[in-house]
């Protein structure tokens, strides 16, 4: 989990806690520190305001390393207060993750991670494929169905992906089936039609199954930076996004992102995806995401 995060904090803090005293020049060096490692203005105030309290009250007499141990247990500490430990939770089955995203995040090969790990822990998958629009996709996804051996559905090019997304789960009911997950076209955030397509799919979806069954899931490219976090924004506000598959984080990611997404948009890290290999997928947690950021 977590085997590269570009963020070298460790050293950063310790060198910016090491030569200040506390005082307003610590305060800038701090914030600068968190906002070039993505974590933008709004989560980093929250950071350091509550940062500032427990270091005052605890660097006259704690060493370097009990004040990084303090800071590292109020990062996860305002990770888990803020949805970080949230998950898709239905008693109902099946389960219908629909996963959505903006194009080249790396999301039909999050789709097959997923389907890897649910397949893995017992339970039966099915894909749906109802990106129509590119004929490379449902390619791609049926050779990750034939590889994991789960079904599929798919259907014509530029047929609509709502028809598609219906046929996926009512075939996933039908067959008594655990998860589904369905594929979307990737899309811009700032294309309204395009969003619209998606809330269509959801509402089709809805018709087969209740809707808080339905889990919309964001696929976001975590070296994409504050990027990201307009992304996650948008997509939320239009589908309730339940919570986001954080890919790539084996690239030149520096995982500050992580914080706004939880912290400003109350939206769950459910996984990461650490490498291109199926296994390469772990449920995100919160103490040992900040410990590699300090390691």
């Amino acid at each position: 989990m977590f085997k590269v995060i570009r963020s070298n904090w460790l050293n950063q803090f310790k060198g910016i806690l090491s030569n200040n005293a506390i005082d307003q020049k610590l305060w800038d060096e701090l914030e600068e520190l968190l906002i070039i490692s993505d974590i933008g203005l709004h989560s980093t105030q929250i950071i350091l305001d509550n940062f500032k309290t427990v270091l005052k009250s605890n660097k006259s007499n704690a060493s370097l390393e009990d004040v990084i141990d303090l800071l590292k247990t109020e990062l996860i500490d305002l990770l888990d207060d803020n949805g970080g430990k949230e998950g898709v939770n239905s008693n109902r089955k099946p389960v219908v993750l629909m996963m959505v995203g903006v194009n080249g995040v790396g999301k039909t090969t999050s789709i097959a991670k997923l389907a890897n790990f649910y397949k893995t822990k017992g339970n039966s998958v099915m894909l749906g494929a109802a990106d129509t629009f590119r004929a490379a996709a449902q390619e791609q996804l049926t050779t990750w169905a034939e590889r994991i051996e789960v079904p599929i559905v798919t259907g014509q090019m530029n047929a609509d992906p709502a028809s598609v997304a219906y046929d996926s789960v009512s075939s996933t009911v039908k067959r008594k089936i655990d998860v589904s997950i369905i594929d979307t076209a990737g899309r811009m955030h700032t294309s309204s039609n395009l969003m619209n397509e998606l809330i269509k799919i959801k509402r089709v979806i809805s018709k087969v199954i209740p809707e808080d069954s339905i889990f919309p899931i964001l696929t976001l490219d975590a070296t994409l930076g504050q990027n990201a976090f307009l992304q996650a924004k948008e997509f939320s506000k239009s589908l309730g996004c339940k919570g986001v598959f954080l890919s790539k984080l084996d690239g030149t990611a520096k995982g500050g992102i992580v914080f706004p997404i939880v912290m400003d948009l109350q939206l769950p890290i459910l996984w990461i995806g650490t490498g291109e290999k199926l296994d390469d997928c772990d449920v995100f947690e919160s103490k040992k995401f900040v410990d590699a950021m300090f390691a």
